[in-house]
This record gives C-alpha cells, structure tokens and sequence, in this order.
C-alpha cells in the first residue's frame, strides 16, 4: 500500500468514525426527548428544537412551525399534575446522516402510556405509532429540526386493540414473592406520584442539568429517600 492509498484508507476510517458517532449522538437526542416528554418537562424539550426558522413539530393537531410556536404547545403545561404521564419509548431506531455530517434523517417506533388527568377524572391508554425525525448540527451540536408523530392506534388497557371476539383467554398465573429486600422501600416513585428518575445525564444541547431535582424535591416522602 504506497503512502496515497493509506491516506485514503485513513481518511475512510475517519469518517467512518465520524458518522457513528454522529449517529450515537442523534440516538440519544431523541431517546432523550422522550423521557422529557414523560413528565412534561417543557423547557427542556424546547432546548432539543434548533433554531433553525424551519423547525416544525407534526403531531395529532397539525404541524406547529417555527420554536415559538413549538414553545407554546410545551409550555401550556408549566406545572403538570402529579397523575399526568406521558410515557414514549423509542424504539427501532434507524438514522442515516448525510455524506457532508451537517443533516440527519431517523425512524422510530414510538409505543407508551398515556395519563391525562381533568375535572372528570384520569383517561389512560396505550398509544403506539411512528416517530421520523429530520436532525442538524449546529455549532457542534445535534439538534431536532422537524420532528412528527403519526400514531398507528390508541387503546384504553380495559379494551385492547384487538376486536373482542378475536381474544384469546386470558391465562391466570399466581404471583411470584421473593426474599426480604437488603434495603426495602421507603417511598414509591409509581404514578401517579409525579417522582422524576434521575438523568444520569447532562442537557444534550445546552450542557445544562436538568430539572428532576427540583421538581422532585416537592414531593411528599422523596426526601429521605435515594434512587439506587
């Protein structure tokens, strides 16, 4: 191999690198917008949007265009109740990056639970459906640029999506009990607690540490107790 076939070959593993990380990079922008979007951590979210003034957000209602009007559907939440949940897994994700490394494209299988608390009581369903995801790199930085959600269905956990005459028995099993925890629980984060998990991460885009402290820190019980 004479020295300008190893540049080449050097130059291919550099960017070979350089893409999957940039991928890396992209994956985690986007499995963290979902574990914002659990607790409706609005500023947070708003912070995963570029600047660019062609960012848009597509979901149920339409295409939100631009960060301000994106900023507005977040923040019409500032402080959500405790039942609120708002679970999206992201899943199956496939991004391709751009030969040039500035723009991004990604899919998603999006599958959660949904709580929405109201004057009438809790609604709670499962929802399944797809993400895809435009994505830019701004100084450095991945970004999301336009980002929709087509849901595939919605289905309250009592119904199923399945028509009921094409059910299967249900299969009763006894509950498993296992030994005395070293150190048993003294609070419980289940919902509707309104209790954050920790980010063992810092904001994506602005470097930032997020909020779940402060928020948890508002809930009854959580003080003295420590997620391990």
């Amino acid at each position: 191999m004479n020295a300008k076939e190893l540049e080449a070959k050097v130059k291919a593993l550099e960017n070979q690198v350089r893409t999957l990380t940039d991928i890396e990079e992209i994956k985690t922008l986007q499995k963290t917008y979902g574990y914002y979007l659990e607790h409706w951590m609005s500023q947070e979210i708003i912070d995963l949007f570029s600047d660019d003034p062609d960012v848009s957000l597509t979901l149920a209602p339409g295409a939100y265009l631009g960060k301000k009007r994106i900023a507005e559907y977040f923040n019409r939440h500032k402080d959500p109740d405790p039942e609120f949940l708002h679970q999206v897994m992201q899943l199956s994700g496939v991004v391709n990056v751009d030969p040039e490394g500035k723009t991004a494209e990604g899919r998603w299988y999006g599958f959660g639970a949904v709580a929405l608390p109201s004057d009438k009581g809790v609604r709670q369903f499962f929802m399944g459906g797809i993400y895809g995801g435009e994505y830019v790199k701004e100084n450095g930085v991945w970004k999301i640029k336009r980002l929709r959600f087509d849901a595939s269905y919605t289905a309250a956990p009592a119904a199923g999506w399945v028509a009921p005459e094409r059910l299967a028995p249900v299969e009763t099993r006894p509950a498993i009990t296992g030994p005395q925890a070293d150190v048993p629980r003294t609070f419980s984060p289940r919902y509707p607690s309104g209790y954050i998990f920790p980010f063992h991460y810092k904001h994506p885009v602005t470097g930032k540490k997020t909020s779940e402290e402060e928020r948890n820190a508002s809930i009854e019980g959580v003080r003295d107790w420590k997620y391990s």
